[in-house]
């Protein structure tokens, strides 16, 4: 049963859509890029928070300047020498942050690699309250022209889809990411069927819908069906490992599924049991992270299972 606030936006929207479509399309853009709070929700969540923060502390935090605002990045350096070293970047989710993946961060660095842990715009101590795919993706690669080639990244969730568009050379004012190897963990592949979902959801008509798509394009300079991953995967065929639970329920599985067979550089890991978010501190999985972007391969095309 939906919720009294999304009850309360449907019938807005519906009311709107009588008067102005395209009003109403831009709104529910704008609504779609509006980043949550940052306070952290329920005890479980402030107590993984105040552990990710203490745990920050540790880090170099640089702030790096975007088109607008700017973006927090924690730096975690390697204790070996340069030429021994790799240089990983993590990228959170939509309403995480740098601290709820601590984990992962430290499991990577652990293994002796030099990490970067980006907050992305609109999100922990990065500025704003708005974020597309487009000001994600210029966050990513400022994070990279300010710490130099990035050996792996790993993003989670809507991170993982920014760091494919970052890559993919899908925004054309953009120099893309260049780092050699790109770990997803439940992440979407198709932002179409993410932004149709949206607007499904909060009730918006075809022609509402075709608005929605026209301020998306306007903002973001590309249309919404090519801010795909797999498109992005064929196009750059680098080593790519596809990890996802089969029982996420809020990513479906099937974001992952459209990457099998794209290419002989895909790995795929069914972390099952994991979950949406416990999956980024599963110890099993950081290690399977961890190994594929030191150039490891080790995983076959089809994946294999990690059950929890």
């Amino acid at each position: 049963m939906p919720s009294f606030p999304l009850k309360v936006t449907r019938l807005a929207f519906a009311q709107l859509e009588k008067v102005s479509p395209v009003l109403a399309g831009r709104l529910a853009f704008e609504l779609f890029c509006r980043t949550p709070s940052r306070r952290a929700k329920g005890a479980k969540a402030r107590q993984v928070f105040m552990l990710g923060r203490d745990r920050l502390r540790r880090a170099t935090t640089v702030r790096l300047a975007l088109s607008r605002g700017m973006a927090a990045a924690y730096l975690l350096p390697a204790e070996r020498p340069a030429e021994m070293r790799h240089r990983i970047l993590v990228v959170h989710g939509w309403g995480s942050r740098a601290e709820y993946l601590t984990d992962l961060a430290f499991g990577l660095h652990e293994t002796g690699a030099e990490v970067v842990v980006l907050d992305l715009p609109g999100h922990g101590a990065s500025s704003g309250r708005r974020l597309d795919l487009k000001i994600a993706a210029e966050a990513i690669v400022a994070t990279e022209r300010h710490f130099g080639h990035f050996d792996g990244v790993v993003g989670h969730s809507f991170g993982g889809a920014a760091v494919m568009m970052a890559a993919g050379r899908v925004f054309a004012d953009l120099q893309p990411l260049k780092a050699a190897r790109i770990a997803l963990i439940g992440s979407p592949s198709s932002m179409g069927e993410v932004f149709n979902g949206f607007a499904s959801m909060v009730g918006l008509g075809r022609a509402s819908v075709g608005a929605m798509r026209n301020r998306a394009m306007d903002l973001v300079g590309a249309q919404v069906e090519d801010l795909d991953g797999v498109t992005v995967a064929r196009r750059i065929d680098r080593p790519l490992l596809v990890v996802h639970a089969e029982d996420d329920k809020e990513v479906n599985v099937g974001h992952a599924q459209r990457y099998i067979g794209v290419s002989p550089h895909v790995r795929h890991l069914w972390a099952n049991g994991h979950g949406h978010r416990r999956i980024v501190s599963a110890p099993e999985v950081i290690a399977a992270v961890a190994s594929f972007l030191s150039g490891a391969d080790a995983l076959g095309q089809s994946g294999d299972r990690l059950v929890s």
